[in-house]
């Protein structure tokens, strides 16, 4: 067997061979007219999300959640067509000019359109244009508004008790045309539920012109907003008040308008906006590669969640010192991890460096925390020592019943780390080899997005796991603004006291500190914080 067949591809290779898989099978130069679901990015269909992940160019619209955008290939041309209250990138015409356009340069292009192209979407018209221009092109149908927004404001469309017939209407109706397209004497006698899509504006019309063709006054009427995301407002009231009600709520679109008497469930049925950190903004500044646990849970949560990650793990400038360490595993009785990232990379090098896991066989291990130790166990190792709590001093306290003077060992980690542990364990008679086996780097995506919620004051939390992820939200803060005054009304929730002291030297005020050191800990304290 040769060296390369032994070998296992790493995750960039077999993202490559999985790209250039779906690039065979889904042919060069075709058009994917893909409905990217109503807002929550989850509800992406599986041949939606590879139609994504395998674009060459991805033209999408308001509506499409952005979160889709980070499986885009690295070198895909983004382009944004959004139409926004009257306000149009470009016009249907010059959208269809562009697909088209695109797709004859070569390549797959993914047109990626809030809910289902061929509800209100104008993917017919789209497609129309492909055809003319003789352009291969496949529909993927995405999840519509018209039926998840409902569903996640409590509202089944349908139920025996109440209806069997639903009606999907457009509400963007010209008000001004003489003569409407829409039968409103069948559409309020004759079905039993009704949705309207983008029709907010046109409301007061909707309800006149539903009442006076027998479409009683005290019919249920609900408007969800931004359904499916944690944005999601839900106002309800009947034919007769619901404008009024509307209009006290301030409510604007994007929102589906559901007519009929299976709005009255929504109160025993509604369970997305019960969630505990419904409509709270959190801000997430630990490094993206890192971030997901932390913004699904608090997504689950019911939070919005701003990625604003403040560093990026990063290999060492030299590799030098750990090669060293590799090389000369067997000098060694202990290996401590403190981290996943030391896990990680430690690993990758171990590997890139023609050598195993069984090259640690003869070595003791200890872990700072269980999720580090559970990282280690995906390597096949299980460690030998994990800290009842998740920091330095106590992997010290835990070598205090081993014997560890005129030992060697060997701690890889992050080059920012604190001294105390290897200070502790050459106290103890040690010899400490301590090896930078990873770095952090400043970073500040979302910057302009994170300064301007925090100057509009619509930032609730701002969580931080570390402390170099405090250090550098600090240096992005403008240092023209007050920053007392920038962050007044904003909960400051760190992962564990070590973070939370180095907010607080830093002129942070600490609300909320996690008591398990962990992202469920920190999940946990915050919903303590709100008394949940």
């Amino acid at each position: 067997m040769t060296e390369q067949a032994r070998s296992s591809p790493s995750d960039g290779d077999a993202a490559n061979w999985k790209r250039n898989f779906y690039r065979m099978e889904m042919k060069k130069s075709k058009v994917y007219l893909v409905g990217a679901g109503p807002g929550d990015p989850g509800l992406i269909t599986v041949k939606g999300l590879e139609c994504i992940e395998n674009a060459d160019v991805i033209i999408y619209d308001y509506l499409a959640s952005p979160t889709l955008l980070k499986y885009a290939p690295k070198n895909a041309e983004l382009v944004y067509v959004g139409k926004k209250g009257g306000d149009h990138t470009l016009s249907q015409n010059g959208i269809n000019a562009l697909i088209a356009e695109k797709a004859k340069a070569g390549g797959i292009v993914t047109r990626l359109k809030g809910g289902d192209p061929f509800i209100f979407g104008r993917g017919g018209e789209e497609a129309e244009v492909l055809v003319n221009e003789g352009i291969p092109f496949e529909i993927v149908p995405g999840v519509t508004s018209a039926i998840a927004a409902p569903a996640y404001a409590g509202i089944p469309l349908t139920h025996r008790e109440f209806t069997s017939s639903v009606a999907f209407v457009t509400g963007h109706e010209d008000p001004t045309k003489t003569e409407s397209s829409i039968d409103w004497a069948s559409l309020a006698k004759g079905i039993g539920t009704i949705v309207f899509l983008m029709g907010v504006r046109n409301l007061p019309n909707i309800t006149r012109h539903l009442f006076e063709n027998g479409r009683p006054a005290d019919t249920p009427v609900a408007l969800v907003r931004w359904g499916t995301t944690s944005e999601q407002v839900t106002v309800t009231g009947t034919l007769d008040t619901i404008v009024d009600l509307v209009r006290e709520a301030g409510l604007k679109a994007p929102a589906i308008i559901v007519v009929g008497e299976v709005v009255g469930l929504r109160s025993s049925l509604k369970w997305f906006e019960n969630r505990p950190l419904m409509g709270k903004r959190i801000v997430v500044t630990r490094a993206r590669a890192q971030a997901s646990d932390l913004v699904k849970r608090l997504s689950d949560l019911g939070a919005a969640c701003l990625e604003c990650p403040t560093i990026e793990v990063a290999p060492p400038d030299d590799w030098a010192p750990l090669d060293t360490a590799i090389e000369n595993l067997s000098d060694y009785e202990w290996i401590v991890f403190t981290s996943v990232n030391g896990v990680k990379f430690f690993f990758e090098r171990l590997f890139e460096k023609g050598r195993d896991v069984r090259a640690l066989h003869q070595l003791n291990t200890a872990a700072i925390g269980p999720v580090t130790a559970k990282q280690l166990l995906d390597f096949g190792l299980r460690s030998d020592i994990i800290p009842k709590s998740y920091r330095a001093e106590s992997v010290a306290e835990a070598f205090e019943n081993e014997e560890v003077s005129g030992k060697k060992i060997l701690l890889p980690r992050a080059k920012e780390a604190r001294p105390i542990l290897p200070t502790e364990l050459t106290k103890m008679g040690a010899h400490v080899d301590e090896v930078t086996t990873y770095c952090t780097k400043e970073v500040s995506d979302n910057a302009d997005v994170l300064i301007a919620g925090l100057k509009e004051g619509t930032t609730d939390i701002i969580t931080f796991t570390s402390s170099s992820t405090v250090k550098n939200f600090k240096a992005l803060l403008p240092r023209s603004e007050d920053m007392n005054e920038l962050l007044r009304g904003v909960a400051i929730a760190c992962i564990g006291p070590v973070t939370a002291d180095t907010a607080k030297e830093l002129g942070f005020e600490v609300h909320i500190v996690a008591e398990s050191f962990t992202v469920p800990g920190l999940c946990e304290a915050i919903q303590r914080y709100y008394g949940l």
